[in-house]
């Protein structure tokens, strides 16, 4: 029988559990305990491949977008990248649902063969006569689709663990997944070397280069996830306290588990930790797509400075979200969840309210842009699209600055670098922090009942976000500029943390709820 004396190796990543604690005073075998644990780790590899999948490909999207196809311009390439979290946030209460009636081993190997299927058709986008753009739409949109099992991760790491685990779970499940995001574009580089022209397999009309080898490693990766879910990956379901119960999930039933407990869910609760899920990634959605045409606007930085050093700011960033992942699993056990989703929300508030410019410094305008007294008529999207087009020839970047056609350049003062930065690192607390604590907390809203719809509509109300964000960001960011721009994102913030302050009492666990846990 399991007991206290496990070796530390064997103990959850969440950390100790002491003796005498109703959550440890329950009982489950060594066996159980290591199949457990050994499942829920194989999910933490199945959220990093799926990142790996997703963030290898996003930066050389735009040119093989444009080789394969001439006639796709810069809108065609928003629904390119749209068409991911369109994807996922239908497939997620999809799975979600399927998960809940049926062994977990069956929507994540569909989900993962769908993106394995849909990168496959990725290498092959070339090979039509004509709309290779829509092909590419598909591709992208099946590869979100397939990253809709999301959900059933979320879902079944929160019905195998109590709820002293769920937390640090949880953490490390976030953790994979920014680790994910980090080291694709980091292969995508790696892939770079190969070349446009790379290497041709006539007999299948297999190209194989700088665009067409990610998404190879991406279906490489998603093969080798099926076959060790096959292999590994075993039903499990635990109470609140940590005892094993019944589910149609379970292969078998073993006579010793425990019946689900009763009691309604909190539906207010639940809608709250939804619009607070769906703001949180709302506003990272929006930074991370409003950090190029700030910095180029600001700073006076060509495409090529800006693609480097904006790279390294992200990619710090998304360590610093490692890092913060790890810290929260030992800070939730001192001060709560509610208590850390509070504090982040009120630290990405601080970090956007020093974004807003003040000062008598203004950027530097892009005055050589003007010719024969005409303003060129540059987008938003086109400012985006430049970051992926190869510098020209003659290595000229063009006239950088602020852009005369946004006429608030000539009288908004500039964000000043220090500014920036500071921003970025306020952000980089808060973001991760509310990330993680917001789905943990759902996860101990829902219960031990099974939570597969509705952890696939907050990933649903995640990809929403994710669209949503960066037509919201272009929009007021290139008619207003920076200072209303970030005024309203300061604004959704506070309506955020009075919404938490309304529903704070009730974000409790549900045996909390139910008073069969004591908080």
């Amino acid at each position: 029988m399991a007991s206290p004396g496990i070796e530390p190796e064997q103990e959850p990543l969440l950390g100790d559990r002491t003796p005498g604690r109703r959550e440890w005073d329950v009982i489950e075998t060594k066996e159980h305990y290591r199949s457990r644990w050994r499942s829920i780790r194989i999910l933490y590899l199945t959220m990093f491949f799926s990142s790996v999948g997703f963030s290898i490909v996003i930066m050389s999207i735009w040119p093989y977008l444009q080789k394969i196809d001439q006639t796709a311009d810069a809108s065609f390439l928003g629904w390119v990248i749209a068409s991911f979290s369109l994807g996922q946030m239908v497939a997620s209460p999809v799975f979600g649902l399927w998960s809940n009636y049926r062994p977990r081993k069956e929507p994540l190997v569909v989900s993962i063969f769908i993106s394995v299927a849909a990168n496959c058709l990725y290498t092959y986008v070339h090979v039509p006569a004509s709309h290779n753009k829509y092909y590419m739409l598909v591709a992208r949109g099946l590869v979100g689709f397939g990253a809709g099992n999301v959900a059933v991760i979320r879902s079944y790491i929160a019905g195998a663990t109590s709820l002293q685990e769920r937390t640090g779970a949880m953490a490390n499940t976030s953790a994979c997944q920014a680790l994910g995001f980090i080291l694709g574009p980091v292969f995508q580089t790696c892939f770079a070397l190969i070349g446009e022209k790379g290497a041709t397999w006539d007999t299948i009309k297999l190209q194989i280069n700088m665009y067409t080898a990610p998404v190879l490693l991406g279906a490489f990766l998603g093969v080798l996830n099926i076959i060790l879910i096959l292999t590994i990956l075993r039903e499990h379901r635990v109470d609140d306290s940590g005892r094993e119960c019944k589910n149609i999930n379970f292969e078998k039933a073993s006579t010793e588990e425990v019946q689900v407990p009763q009691g309604n869910i909190d539906q207010v609760a639940v809608v709250a930790t939804n619009v607070l899920f769906f703001v949180v990634l709302f506003i990272f959605a929006l930074f991370e797509t409003i950090v190029t045409p700030l910095t180029m606007d600001m700073y006076a930085w060509t495409r090529e400075q800006a693609v480097l050093y904006d790279g390294i700011i992200l990619a710090v960033l998304g360590v610093e979200a490692v890092l913060v992942f790890m810290g929260i699993k030992l800070l939730s056990k001192k001060i709560g969840e509610r208590a850390i989703l509070l504090g982040g929300l009120i630290v990405v508030w601080v970090g956007f309210f020093i974004l807003l410019p003040w000062g008598n410094q203004f950027p530097k305008i892009q005055w050589e842009a003007l010719h024969n007294n005409s303003i060129p008529n540059t987008t938003f999207g086109e400012i985006i699209i430049a970051l992926w087009k190869s510098p020209p020839d003659n290595h000229n970047e063009g006239p950088t600055g602020c852009p005369p056609e946004q006429t608030w350049c000539l009288y908004t003062p500039m964000v000043h670098l220090a500014q920036f930065l500071t921003s970025a690192v306020l952000i980089g607390i808060g973001y991760p922090s509310c990330n993680v604590i917001s789905y943990t907390l759902y996860s101990k809203i829902l219960g031990p009942k099974p939570q597969g719809v509705y952890m696939g509509w907050l990933t649903a109300s995640g990809s929403a976000a994710r669209i949503l964000g960066p037509v919201f960001i272009s929009e007021a960011y290139t008619s207003w500029g920076p200072r209303w721009a970030f005024s309203l994102v300061c604004g959704i913030v506070v309506l955020a943390i009075v919404l938490l302050g309304a529903a704070y009492k009730r974000l409790v666990a549900f045996s909390v709820r139910h008073g069969r846990i004591q908080e």
